[in-house]
């Protein structure tokens, strides 16, 4: 059966603070991440929250409604499993009616099919690479998930209607603001982390409250609580909720608790870990939007990485291929901790091998360890901190990162919080 078929929660006791009395914090994705290649919608976003006008809104384009309740809901699979070992999935971003109803398969003329295709024409090849690890169907059948979940939802949301986009966008321009959207929001949202933060991990003997997961999530999240799904007594869904102030392609995702619960029991909750899976590196932004650094000498989840010579000058540092530059330097995302993390930039997972580090879509992830030295937070592989190249950068004069002190220009790599 296909998984990404649409359910909707099953409500049993109202949880939390109403929708109104939720609105104190927001995200932004347009300020959150590089969205060069998305549309722009030319909305502001400093106008009415959806689901909470006092009266009619007639630019649809600009004001999500009637979805204006928006669920960034994320899978739990382990039977079979599926995606990361250390992540929840994505199932989808759904726009429900403010009262928790909702429509579906608004627009049979725009159920696009290939969407990997459509995604790697327009730019977003980013985003496909991401959604094949973290988006995917648990009968291996991700195509058709993607498919049924932009027909399905995607289609009933109103700023993404075409003649709300720019003159000259091409066809299927909305679908690709859609993934991108849902991606980039699900990466605000790292549910896994958040749990393993606050002591909960998967196990095949402890179970948990529901009580205790939501607190947990609640505490991580900025003081919002979702809804909790199980399937026989075990995790299986969580939805984040959301109302938004502009379009769906750059507005402003403003969360808020959930208005019902899932089906999760009081108590005797299971969560199972996955098998089989393996770990990656996680977003761990915060509900506001912005990163978490922890205290000083944590490691931060988005850094730079700049290059310390013997004499304690700094000369550039790492580009997105993990090379040696006195150029703009890139920004890495980690995860794990000062004593375990691993590194990937935009160009894909970074690691050594052979002796030399780099960054891309063939690397296999390598495990790094930070060390604290003079008030900076220097990179170690292997557990030494010493790295080479066989010259120093100038313009447009790059050179490949070696381990150790083999070549001709030794120096030490600091993390710098992003």
């Amino acid at each position: 059966m296909l998984r990404g078929t649409s359910f909707f929660l099953v409500a049993s006791t109202l949880v939390g603070t109403a929708l109104s009395a939720a609105l104190n914090s927001h995200i932004g994705t347009s300020q959150l991440f590089e969205r060069s290649s998305l549309l722009s919608s030319g909305c502001s976003t400093s106008g009415q929250t959806s689901c909470h006008n006092s009266s009619s809104v007639s630019n649809l384009c600009c004001f999500e409604a009637p979805g204006g309740l928006l669920l960034q809901t994320q899978f739990w699979d382990t039977n079979p499993s599926t995606g990361p070992s250390n992540s929840w999935t994505i199932h989808g971003l759904w726009p429900d009616n403010c009262d928790t109803t909702f429509e579906e398969n608004c627009d049979p003329s725009r159920a696009y099919t290939g969407i990997a295709n459509l995604l790697t024409s327009n730019g977003a090849s980013d985003t496909l690479s991401f959604m094949n690890t973290h988006w995917v169907d648990i009968n291996g059948q991700n195509e058709q998930f993607w498919e049924h979940e932009w027909a399905t939802h995607g289609t009933c949301m109103s700023t993404l209607v075409p003649k709300c986009l720019p003159s000259g966008s091409v066809k299927g321009a909305e679908a690709v603001a859609f993934f991108q959207t849902v991606v980039k929001l699900f990466q605000t949202l790292p549910t896994f982390t958040w749990l393993e933060n606050e002591g909960i991990t998967p196990s095949t003997s402890k179970t948990f409250t529901l009580s205790q997961l939501t607190t947990a999530l609640a505490a991580q999240s900025g003081g919002f609580t979702p809804a909790l799904d199980c399937e026989s007594g075990a995790l299986n869904q969580i939805s984040w909720y959301f109302n938004l102030k502009g379009s769906i392609i750059d507005g402003t995702f403003v969360p808020i608790n959930a208005p019902k619960a899932g089906s999760c029991p009081s108590s005797g909750i299971k969560y199972p870990p996955k098998s089989g899976g393996t770990s990656v590196p996680s977003t761990t932004s915060t509900a506001g939007g912005g990163s978490s650094t922890g205290a000083p000498g944590s490691l931060p989840s988005k850094a730079t990485i700049h290059a310390i010579n013997s004499s304690g000058s700094s000369i550039g540092g790492l580009l997105s291929l993990g090379t040696w530059s006195t150029q703009t330097l890139a920004t890495y995302t980690l995860s794990g901790t000062t004593s375990s993390f691993t590194m990937t930039s935009s160009k894909g997972n970074c690691g050594v091998s052979g002796g030399q580090f780099s960054c891309g879509s063939g690397v296999s992830l390598t495990s790094f360890s930070a060390v604290s030295s003079g008030g900076n937070l220097l990179l170690a592989s292997g557990g030494s901190t010493a790295f080479t190249s066989d010259g120093v950068p100038t313009g447009s004069t790059v050179f490949p990162v070696f381990t150790g002190s083999n070549h001709a220009d030794d120096y030490t790599l600091q993390i710098v919080s992003a």
